[in-house]
């Protein structure tokens, strides 16, 4: 694997936004507006990597539809992590040979983690051609280029070379909303779990430079934004590439300090570098949402050494404790991993014990999924998959029951709420803990912090009525 991180400069992405005005200059010579529909698989970093798809696509002159049918572009952003998302893709790219044969003018391309991987890509080149283009993660900032090339020559095009990643600032973004915002503030991952595909198709850990992430959560919040996620695959290592010796505490501490009102959550934080610094962060700044992601992936310190994820269970519990104890209020999510090769049934009890005993607001909960060039794909296991389904309905019931405990310890308290939009006639909001809440209102309230007493909880939401004035 290529190392060295690239940095995009100026004249590199001047070169591009000249493809998007020669774009452009090809659809008005036609005569008309092209469109483009962009779908997004995965991850938060997907999407926000989709922003900027449809970004560049509106300063190449498209207008955005909301589905692939007549469109003339048709982006598919991928994910790699499991392989039931893998071949959701597939099927759905199957059935894009639909659509171009009724359109046959229309151009496909499949880009994000998926377009990283040589199994994928051999497989496009012989079995789809229908696929007009593919590039991975670290072309993105080139897909003007590419679209040009696709729109000029009529051949196939694949941006697909090994690289570290780069960092390009400066790329167009067409966000979905303006109340809430990504801001990807680093980019890849160094710690190559054994079951993850992640650090081979997103490169090496780089971080963006401070004050550009500053200067883009300014302009969020100036634009009435009221709550801005930061992302990265992990965050607790942001800043140990760059010269200034700032960390992602510091970081955090920064852009909470910045005027206007709004909340900031993170994700994702990993056991092996979150510690006390970022907790009393997090405890000091009001604006700094007390909400905290923490995998632990199993609660088996002999499963986590073999995951390769530097901490045993001892010290993510550790961490834990710590964290509550300057955060009373905190909730807590986490990821979860059931059926790891060779895990036996004390192991995953004893990740059954650890969720009781930590006790999370709710669970991301995932079967293993062997992916194709990490360690763990050629581990031995020889649990049955019916055994793991038993094994993951029953760590699933388990945390519906503590999820749902919890939620009823939510009625009668009065929480400050963000209303973030409409749902079947109601309005819907975020506790500052990340939890959904419907309620009456009118649809104005929409981008408001207000004050919501729960009167209803069900597993995975609550109900609630907007408080009266002063409450």
């Amino acid at each position: 694997m290529n190392t060295k991180t690239t940095v995009i400069s100026k004249e590199q992405l001047d070169a591009q936004f000249a493809y998007c005005d020669k774009i452009s200059a090809l659809w008005q010579e036609r005569g008309r507006t092209p469109s483009a529909y962009v779908e997004t698989y995965g991850c938060q970093q997907n999407e926000a990597d989709s922003e900027r798809i449809r970004g560049i696509l509106k300063e190449a002159g498209y207008a955005m539809t909301d589905c692939a049918e007549g469109a003339d572009v048709v982006v598919m952003n991928t994910c790699a992590i499991r392989e039931h998302a893998e071949q959701r893709v597939f099927g759905n790219l199957g059935a894009l040979t639909h659509t171009k044969r009724r359109h046959p003018d229309q151009k496909i391309f499949l880009c994000g983690c998926m377009a990283g991987q040589t199994v994928v890509t051999d497989r496009l080149k012989k079995s789809y051609p229908h696929v007009d283009g593919v590039f991975s993660t670290h072309h993105l900032w080139q897909f003007a280029e590419i679209l040009y090339r696709v729109l000029t020559t009529g051949k196939r095009q694949f941006f697909i070379e090994d690289e570290a990643g780069s960092i390009a600032e400066g790329l167009p973004l067409l966000r979905d909303r303006t109340l809430k915002a990504w801001v990807s503030i680093m980019y890849g991952c160094n710690n190559f779990c054994t079951y993850c595909i992640v650090p081979y198709v997103r490169g090496r850990e780089r971080s963006r430079k401070k004050e550009d992430i500053l200067r883009e959560c300014r302009e969020l919040i100036a634009s009435g934004c009221r709550e801005i996620t930061l992302l990265g695959q992990n965050v607790n290592s942001y800043g140990k590439d760059l010269p200034d010796g700032v960390d992602f505490s510091d970081l955090l501490a920064e852009i909470a300090q910045l005027p206007g009102d709004f909340l900031i959550r993170f994700m994702t934080s990993h056991p092996r570098d979150a510690g006390k610094k970022l907790f009393d962060t997090m405890a000091r700044y009001p604006k700094i949402a007390r909400q905290l992601h923490l995998p632990f992936q199993s609660g088996s310190s002999r499963v986590l050494k073999a995951m390769n994820r530097h901490y045993d269970r001892e010290q993510y519990l550790a961490l834990v404790e710590y964290a509550r104890s300057v955060m009373p209020d905190l909730v807590l999510t986490s990821d979860v991993i059931v059926g790891f090769p060779g895990e036996t049934e004390e192991e995953f009890e004893e990740t059954v014990s650890l969720i009781a005993q930590v006790r999370y607001d709710a669970l991301f909960t995932f079967l293993f999924s062997p992916r194709t060039g990490t360690p763990a794909a050629s581990m031995e296991d020889p649990t049955p998959r019916e055994e793991k389904n038993r094994r993951f309905d029953r760590l699933c019931n388990v945390q519906n029951e503590i999820s749902e405990s919890i939620h009823r310890g939510y009625v009668g308290k009065t929480l400050r709420c963000l209303i973030d939009g409409t749902e079947n006639g109601l309005l819907t909001a975020r506790t500052e803990g990340g939890r959904l809440v419907r309620l009456e209102g009118e649809e104005s309230l929409v981008g408001s912090f207000r004050n919501v007493c729960i009167t209803g909880s069900t597993t995975w939401s609550l109900t609630g009525k907007l408080a009266e004035e002063g409450a």
